[in-house]
């Protein structure tokens, strides 16, 4: 699939970089080879995030200054629409070998849609002529985004990125909802403020959520519908606190309810089964239930539903 196409199928405050995949280790002095996906964790109380990268550099290794342009071609992304899955902004830049310390975005712009109290949006941006912006959109107030179009948003390694003649795929994960905050006192502004998780280059994995419904147990009627799993949401909490949610379905009609979570860094992860409001679910084992996911190593938390109630 080429970049188009992978930005057509398809960045706050936290980055993290994670490697997702060796590949075809070379050796020998040859350059290496650098791909970098991005992916997103969505952002409660925002509808829409938008950024313009225009460019991408590793700083450190053995180059003149320090600095490997691995994109200098401008790309405007709807991060929101990363939840689950990602898109490539590099595909193989040759990097020389050598040791890294950080990777830097230089973000030139961007826009948000945040939801208000009274459930209307308004439309925060780093200009009024801001290019991303959709067509006839009006500007409520707007988003800062410090230095990051000269200096660019640093991303730190929490080991140095080591190229030896290897092709390596990096996995970006822009959490949305701790990188955009309003700034207090001021209703009319927004801040991007980013702030750099640390995580050793590893593989990344996924959760596998399975639901069944427990022997006798009969789902309860609400507003004149009877509701079946597929009326349940399985729900994924980062240890930042922000949460993913995915519909269950029964794709092979064998009873068992599943969803997946991809792309996940490494960590400690709430999963619980969430019913529609007004409806209390009780379940084996108790939820939510802490998971501990490991590099590359996919997890799979399974829950029977043992009641369902309306108040």
């Amino acid at each position: 699939m080429s970049f188009i196409d992978s930005l057509r199928a398809s960045l706050v405050s936290r980055f993290a970089m994670v490697l997702l995949l060796p590949l075809l280790g070379c050796g020998g002095g040859d350059d290496g080879k650098l791909s970098i996906l991005l992916t997103d964790a969505p952002g409660d109380g925002i509808e829409t995030a938008v950024v313009t990268i225009s460019s991408i550099y590793l700083q450190g290794g053995d180059s003149e200054g320090g600095r490997v342009v691995l994109r200098d071609e401008p790309v405007t992304v709807s991060l929101l629409e990363l939840a689950n899955s990602t898109s490539e902004l590099v595909s193989e830049a040759v990097v020389p070998n050598g040791d890294y310390d950080q990777l830097r975005f230089v973000i030139t712009g961007g826009y948000l849609e945040a939801r208000n109290a009274d459930g209307t949006t308004s439309i925060f941006a780093t200009s009024d002529d801001y290019a991303g912006l959709p067509e006839g959109a009006v500007v409520s107030g707007r988003l800062h985004m410090p230095s990051y179009g000269s200096s660019g948003l640093k991303v730190k390694f929490a080991e140095k990125l080591t190229i030896e003649g290897e092709q390596k795929i990096l996995l970006v994960d822009f959490d949305v909802a701790q990188s955009f905050g309003k700034e207090a006192g001021n209703s009319g502004r927004w801040v991007m403020s980013p702030v750099i998780k640390s995580a050793e280059l590893t593989a990344s994995a996924s959760i596998d959520v399975e639901v069944t419904l427990g022997a006798g147990v009969v789902l309860p009627t609400l507003e004149g519908q009877v509701l079946t799993l597929a009326n349940l949401n399985a729900v994924l909490i980062n240890a930042e606190g922000s949460r993913e949610t995915l519909p269950l379905t029964d794709a092979n009609a064998d009873g068992t309810f599943e969803a997946t979570f991809r792309f996940l860094i490494p960590g400690t992860f709430q999963v619980q089964v969430e019913a529609p409001v007004g409806v209390s679910l009780g379940t084996t084992p108790a939820q939510p239930v802490s998971v501990r996911l490991d590099s590359g190593r996919d997890s799979t938390q399974a829950f029977v539903v043992t009641s369902a109630q309306l108040p």
